[in-house]
């Protein structure tokens, strides 16, 4: 497996017609954040292309920036739904508490 790659997909919403598209590694993290407007860049943006860099340049792992990168997808709203859910048995209505 190549060091760039996360074990488990991010998959960004692309609203309720589209498909969610998958981001598999720190590279189309990176891809994707370049692309996002620049008048909406803050501090949560800049901490995910931070982390992509350094997965980048090898000071940190693909796992940690896949972190950094779902934390802003999730903090934009555009994390999917089915990325939100929680593990272990928890019903839906503890997802709405927990994402108000």
């Amino acid at each position: 497996m190549d060091r760039l790659q996360f074990f488990t997909p991010v998959r960004i919403s692309r609203g309720q017609n589209g498909p969610a598209a998958e981001i598999g590694s720190v590279t189309e993290a990176m891809d994707f954040l370049r692309k996002w407007p620049t008048g909406r860049r803050g501090p949560v943006y800049q901490c995910a292309v931070n982390c992509c860099s350094a997965a980048l340049a090898g000071r940190m792992s693909a796992e940690e920036a896949r972190k950094a990168f779902a934390g802003f997808a999730r903090i934009t709203r555009l994390l999917d739904d089915d990325m939100a859910l929680p593990m272990g048995g928890e019903n839906i209505g503890s997802v709405h508490a927990m994402r108000r």
